[in-house]
């Protein structure tokens, strides 16, 4: 099938249909969160994964949680009309119709699933961003339709030449992309920022960390102020590689930063090599 699969509360709309209330608080006031599988051969993969996550953000944001089974169900459909292809799925939980202010109304939540057939780009190209990310804001390491600092910021590094941004927290260090978590491969080993600099807990980004493990290949967390922003001036100058990891890229080696072209980390390749392999062996991990 082409185009998009679209479900919404138990039944199949068009793209250009109107599916949503005008005053659904996910659409007025971005109060919903949301959940993006990659599709491996018509299947969601880490589908558990991604569920429980989406528990987080939704109670992270105070929202009563989805029925888990209907969404599993939403799944299923849209997947099924899919078909056997790869791609990428998304499932968004909103609060529902509520006032047009940030207030909430008592109301049936809205589920939303969605699929659409795709590639994956096998390269990354970054910019960093002049916005920094707040470790310390209300919605630090939630998934949610809240996504307007992210658009501005990919929109400019886009403008820039790039296809991903790449922020700072607060306190200067490196923290992840707009819709990434952000690897540096430097003297040997593959480091990823901590869930403590403000970057959402990813699902590709623990993966690599348990399956790079597994396979002895060198993955770890950072270790308090190892990697600040300024670690991006090692990877335009070849001392240090970078990594982009999220379920539309997998993991994807940048090889251009700020202009500059740059080289792709040995561990970087064996990182991606592996989880091409694994994530097709292992659908719901």
């Amino acid at each position: 099938m082409t185009g998009t699969v679209i479900w919404v509360a138990g039944a199949f709309v068009g793209e250009d249909e109107r599916a949503l209330s005008a005053v659904d608080h996910g659409i007025t006031v971005g109060d919903g969160a949301f959940e993006t599988c990659t599709v491996v051969d018509g299947q969601a993969f880490a589908l558990t994964r991604h569920l429980r996550r989406l528990e987080r953000s939704v109670t992270g944001l105070g929202l009563d949680l989805p029925d888990e089974q209907q969404v599993r169900d939403g799944v299923s459909a849209v997947l099924g009309r899919l078909g056997r292809v790869d791609g990428r799925l998304r499932i968004t939980v909103t609060a529902g119709p509520g006032p047009l202010g940030s207030n909430r109304a008592p109301a049936a939540q809205t589920v939303v699933v969605a699929a659409a057939a795709g590639a994956m780009a096998p390269e990354g190209r970054a910019v960093r961003s002049p916005w920094t990310r707040n470790e310390r804001s209300a919605i630090a390491g939630l998934k949610t339709t809240s996504y307007a600092e992210n658009v501005v910021a990919l929109a400019d590094a886009v403008a820039k030449g790039g296809d991903e941004a790449l922020f700072a927290n607060t306190l200067g260090d490196l923290c992840e992309g707009t819709g990434t978590n952000v690897f540096v491969e430097r003297g040997g080993e593959l480091v990823t920022p901590t869930l403590a600099s403000g970057c959402l807990a990813g699902i590709t980004r623990a993966l690599v960390l348990e399956w790079g493990a597994e396979a002895g290949l060198p993955v770890r967390e950072a270790k308090e102020g190892e990697l600040p922003f300024t670690v991006l001036d090692e990877v335009t100058r070849g001392d240090a590689q970078l990594v982009l990891t999220s379920s539309g890229r997998n993991v994807q080696p940048v090889t251009w930063l700020d202009g500059v072209d740059v080289a792709v980390g040995e561990v970087s390749r064996a990182a991606r090599e592996l989880f091409d392999r694994l994530h097709r062996e292992r659908v719901d991990p």
